[in-house]
């Protein structure tokens, strides 16, 4: 029981974290890439949609993984979709009501979390496989990379093209912050335009697969290095087995004369 209990808690910890670093949805999966590049303009706005997909993604998956044994193999896609708008449909109305102007700025945006690739392809590859707390944590983990990749999108976006970071404008926290960084003057305005998010993802996705390559790289030739070692370990091995078993012999003819 404690065995089977013990890998329970190591299948949810990788479920967690697989969705933050080795399957984050964006940057590795390359999933929900229209918002990612139409809702990036600014931190708040890219902050408020990984939140609302965070919610939608939790809430699909547990109930996707409760109902996984119920809904039949026919029409399991349809019944994904259901679930998921009635998520999304949830959420839309509580920002409506709550956060009107993040509703604004996201617009359309929020009802097409309906079909974003990342909530489907969760539900489809990973909630109607596993269990409720497993599928809790893989939602929560997925939900979290996404939301991440989307502000680091934004950061670079708002700060190269307005030269500042503003928080409280669609947030109600009651004031608003604005941290010039540098001049507006020096801001390049490309950067809060839809080619400008195509740019800073390229750029971000560059980055990263230099880095991989030189670790893929470095990892190989460590790897090398350790035959080489293991070659030259057992070459002298044999070299001195070799040398012994002559001195043997030699001690064997000295002795029969």
């Amino acid at each position: 029981m404690m065995k089977e209990k013990f890998k329970d808690n190591i299948s949810t910890k990788a479920a967690f974290v697989s969705g933050i670093i080795k399957e984050n949805p964006i940057f590795v999966s390359m999933l929900g890439m229209c918002p990612a590049l139409a809702v990036t303009k600014s931190v708040e706005s890219a902050l408020g949609m990984g939140i609302l997909v965070i919610l939608v993604l939790i809430g699909s998956n547990v109930l996707i993984s409760l109902l996984r044994k119920i809904i039949p193999p026919e029409v399991k896609i349809p019944c994904y979709i259901i679930i998921i708008a009635t998520f999304v449909t949830i959420v839309r109305m509580l920002v409506q009501a709550f956060v009107p102007a993040l509703y604004s700025s996201l617009g359309v945006f929020i009802s097409l979390i309906v079909v974003n690739c990342v909530i489907l392809g969760r539900a489809e590859a990973f909630a109607s496989k596993h269990g409720v707390k497993a599928s809790f944590f893989d939602g929560l983990g997925c939900g979290i990379g996404y939301t991440m990749a989307l502000c680091i999108i934004a950061f670079f976006r708002e700060l190269l093209g307005t030269g500042a970071l503003s928080f409280g404008v669609y947030f109600p926290i009651g004031t608003e912050i604005h941290l010039h960084l540098f001049p507006e003057e020096y801001a390049f305005s490309l950067f809060v335009q839809s080619a400008g998010g195509f740019l800073v993802l390229g750029v971000i996705l560059a980055v990263m697969a230099f880095y991989k390559n030189r670790k893929e790289t470095k990892q190989k030739e460590l790897e090398k290095k350790k035959i080489e070692e293991l070659k030259a370990k057992k070459a002298a091995e044999l070299a001195a087995k070799a040398q012994n078993q002559a001195q043997g012999q030699v001690k064997l003819e000295g002795g029969s004369l």
